[in-house]
């Protein structure tokens, strides 16, 4: 990404925008005219910062994903996790995993998207859950030689799509709290 010219503010408008227009209309309507038209900036700066509308819409998925996980040092695995569920309310959960369902179905036509959302997005996130888990590790929350640790990302991701699937609802924080508690602590032998 080229150096930044815009304020932080502006930015967090644009990216704002971008995820609306992403919940109204799907990516594969969402066009550079329309954040264009939506923000009051010129298409030539949107391309001049992010190059693709992939670039875009995952730097405003990036920004609204707040603080890394890495952040969180509770001091235990179980409170890493519950301090996390802390920082989305159920309102942005549902809204959330409206968002993803949509850019789930764009992945599968638009590989672009795919690509830029797995380097930028997805392994930065898969990143800091890792140091989360290493950290319980370090404490002896969780062995080293536990084959679930590599499974934490999906165990984690795939409880927004599967609720839905299953029983068509999308998760809150009471779900994903028992969820933790019920799947992932005891997969990974978490003391």
């Amino acid at each position: 990404m080229s150096r930044s010219r815009l304020t932080p503010e502006r930015e967090a408008e644009l990216f704002d925008a971008v995820l609306d227009l992403l919940r109204e209309v799907g990516y594969d309507s969402l066009t550079m005219d329309a954040v264009a038209a939506r923000t009051r900036a010129s298409k030539a700066t949107l391309y001049r910062q992010w190059h693709s509308k992939p670039e875009l819409v995952t730097a405003a998925l990036r920004h609204h994903s707040g603080p890394g996980a890495d952040r969180v040092d509770t001091g235990s695995l179980r409170g890493d996790f519950q301090e996390m569920m802390l920082r989305v309310d159920d309102c942005q959960l549902e809204k959330d995993s409206a968002l993803m369902r949509g850019l789930t179905l764009a992945v599968n036509t638009n590989p672009d998207l795919l690509r830029v959302l797995q380097e930028k997005l997805i392994e930065p996130e898969q990143n800091e859950l890792r140091v989360v888990i290493d950290r319980a590790v370090a404490r002896g929350e969780v062995r080293t030689d536990n084959p679930a640790r590599e499974f934490v990302p999906h165990m984690l991701f795939g409880a927004f799509f599967a609720l839905q699937m299953i029983e068509d609802r999308v998760p809150n924080r009471d779900f994903l709290t028992r969820y933790i508690d019920a799947v992932v602590l005891p997969a990974l032998e978490a003391r």
